[in-house]
């Protein structure tokens, strides 16, 4: 093929499958971030497959909305819908296979998820329509159907999209560098690296802002709650784009009075939720508070990575002791927190602040880590023959196996016979040792639990 017949904007192609209505054609709205399909309540709307560009962590995808998969012969209507979804299916290079959670797993879904099984194509199994904890938990169903990871969310209440499209983005194929006929264009960026800057009022926080940008952005003084509102700086520090986000400090709930604070935790807490690495700004000179323990401990259970930053170092007299008691307060407090990254520095006068920037990349790299499952078994056996799971009702817990499910943070599923009762000290045992042989200090682990079955193997000794 000569050059010149390449696809310049050529893209991945995401295809969104399912029964009919599974909310396929509400999804597709909500990632090309625009009412482009008819959606109803009424199953078998959508008969044509529709295409739309959208735009997903930075990465350009052709997205196509399919008709209901449904059984029927092939010289009916509803086959020929069949026929034009199969065909998208075959084209596509990822395949958002959705369901709906409230109605749980039906045969449909059965029958199809097998289909896909054998076309050999990536899948990722959307559990839609996941409103609440007891729609959250009947997605759990999902893993029966041999397609990994059910990921719950509500595409009519936005509710997960933002997870779904990191998932989609690392799930692509490397991009390409494709011909290029104009010098003057370039290839897409990647989205910036999102941080946040969170910490009590009068942290310092916008003084750090400022000195990384090397400019009097933000507004700073020694009154504490001078920031209000969560405001998004974008620059390149040299080795990519990063958006950092100011937030208004934050204080105990007890003490938030006025609705304006209120609503500027909110925005910092948003703000939190939607960055990738957290910035949590101590003042080092007055040590750790309680309410810096309940924003790490929200860090945490959001799942980010995060880097400890303790400001206004030149103050400190004792540095030796004042970071060792630091350390020492966080990781009694915080399990999830130990080996947390540290950096010191003055925002004042800028000594240190360099260290910040890679510090951050670092615990990024961490954050996104991933171990092949031949080597998280291989080390799975070690730990249970170094510590046998123990009796729960006089009866050993039988453990079988662990794969990563999922990365950002790393998410390990432990399958085997009654695994769900495992008590929570084996669970620390465990998310322990995988912190230190796989090296993921300072960042969430989670290890989830899986009993009795193993759908991928179930079937195997019919």
């Amino acid at each position: 093929m000569a050059e010149s017949d390449l696809m310049p904007d050529e893209l991945p192609v995401v295809v969104i499958a399912g029964r009919p209505n599974v909310g396929k054609s509400t999804l597709f709205n909500r990632l090309v971030g625009r009412r482009q399909a008819i959606v109803s309540d009424q199953p078998g709307v959508t008969r044509d497959r529709k295409e739309g560009e959208a735009l997903l962590r930075g990465r350009r995808v052709r997205l196509i909305d399919t008709a209901g998969l449904e059984e029927a012969a092939p010289d009916t209507l509803f086959g020929r819908m069949r026929a034009s979804s199969e065909h998208a299916v075959a084209a596509a290079d990822l395949v958002l296979f959705c369901i709906d959670a409230r109605a749980g797993v039906t045969p449909a879904d059965k029958h199809f998820s097998a289909w896909l099984r054998r076309q050999n194509k990536p899948v990722l199994l959307v559990a839609n329509k996941a409103e609440g904890a007891a729609a959250t938990a009947e997605a759990l169903e999902a893993y029966a159907l041999g397609l990994g990871t059910p990921l719950a969310l509500s595409a009519e209440h936005g509710e997960g999209i933002a997870h779904l499209m990191s998932e989609i983005a690392d799930r692509l194929p490397d991009a390409a560098p494709a011909p290029r006929h104009d010098a003057e264009e370039d290839e897409r960026p990647a989205g910036p690296l999102r941080i946040a800057i969170i910490g009590r009022p009068n942290a310092g926080k916008s003084t750090l802002l400022n000195r990384l940008l090397g400019e009097e952005r933000m507004i700073t003084g020694p009154e504490p709650g001078l920031t209000r509102d969560a405001v998004a700086v974008t620059f390149d520090d040299g080795h990519g784009p990063i958006q950092v986000v100011d937030t208004a400090g934050m204080r105990k709930r007890a003490r938030v009075e006025e609705s304006l604070e209120r609503m500027s935790v909110s925005a910092s807490i948003e703000a939190l939720k939607m960055a990738e690495v957290v910035v949590l700004a101590l003042d080092a000179t007055l040590g750790v508070h309680e309410q810096d323990l309940q924003i790490a401990r929200l860090i945490e259970r959001e799942g980010r990575a995060c880097v400890l930053a303790l400001n206004k170092w030149d103050a400190v007299e004792d540095r030796a002791a004042t970071r060792k008691a630091i350390s020492d307060r966080i990781e009694m407090s915080l399990a999830q927190m130990r080996g947390i990254e540290v950096v010191t520095f003055s925002a004042l006068t800028g000594a240190g602040v360099d260290k910040l920037l890679p510090a951050i990349r670092r615990v990024y790299g961490i954050w996104n880590s991933r171990v092949t499952t031949g080597e998280l078994n291989r080390w799975f056996e070690e730990a249970l023959e170094r510590h046998p799971p123990p009796l729960v009702e006089g009866k050993r817990l039988k453990l079988r196996y662990m794969t990563q499910v999922k990365a950002r943070p790393p998410t390990f599923l432990l399958f085997g016979t009654r695994a769900e009762q495992v008590p929570e000290s084996y669970k620390r045992y465990l998310v322990n040792g995988l912190r230190e042989t796989f090296h993921l200090p300072g960042i969430p682990i989670r290890l989830q639990l899986r009993g009795t079955r193993n759908p991928f193997t179930e079937g195997e000794s019919r």
